[in-house]
């Protein structure tokens, strides 16, 4: 498959990396193209050329026939601008972006809360583009390889339309995922919890003093 990654950092390089990995094509977007930390990126995974390339947003979002938002929460809207509704439109946009708000120190505050999501406000930005909340709940390295936390945990999808979530699950298996470790929490409302959890998230991560760990869903 033909993916665009957009978002240069830790979470947006750990992605594309695993996702040619399983052969996919993959095209990592930033503000412009030639950015530093693209071309290192593909001179790393494809030193052959060919399965990795880098760009601009828009020539990621272009390339891609599925779409990975992998920018800083608080910069998301813009780079999708940037990438254009028209490479988007009749997409599916896998959100793994949260909107944290680091302008007042650590810990961050969150950019939206409570009554909206990042997430809802990409669909709205983006009415022609099926957007998919998943992943923004864990580190990188457990989101590629969800083996590195011991026993029984699971991932989360919210989203509106049910053929983009179903892309995204199967997705979410190739990565490693069990189908029932794959919790559909329903339209896309549902990021709001799953972008709020965060708060909770760098709490964990202090007290455990690892980000390698995740939740699971015991009834």
């Amino acid at each position: 498959m033909r993916i665009g990654v957009l978002g240069t950092g830790t979470v947006g390089q750990t992605l594309a990396t695993k996702l040619v990995q399983l052969g996919h094509e993959v095209v990592m977007g930033s503000r412009s193209a030639g950015n530093d930390k693209a071309v290192a990126w593909v001179a790393q995974v494809d030193s052959s050329g060919g399965a990795a390339a880098e760009g601009s947003f828009a020539d990621a979002a272009a390339h891609g026939e599925l779409i990975v938002n992998a920018t800083a929460g608080v910069a998301s809207l813009d780079a999708l601008r940037a990438a254009g509704s028209g490479n988007l439109d009749g997409k599916t946009l896998v959100d793994v972006s949260n909107p944290l708000d680091f302008s007042g120190g650590f810990p961050p505050r969150l950019s939206v809360a409570n009554d909206d999501s990042l997430a809802e406000q990409i669909q709205r930005e983006l009415p022609g583009t099926n957007v998919v909340k998943a992943l923004n709940t864990m580190t990188a390295s457990v989101m590629v390889d969800p083996g590195r936390v011991p026993g029984r945990h699971d991932v989360f999808l919210a989203g509106d339309d049910d053929g983009a979530k179903a892309q995204v699950a199967r997705l979410l298996e190739s990565l490693g995922w069990p189908t029932e470790q794959i919790r559909d929490l329903g339209g896309i409302g549902a990021a709001r919890g799953l972008e709020a959890y965060l708060l909770l998230w760098l709490t964990l991560m202090g007290s455990l003093g690892t980000p390698e760990f995740n939740i699971s869903v015991a009834r």
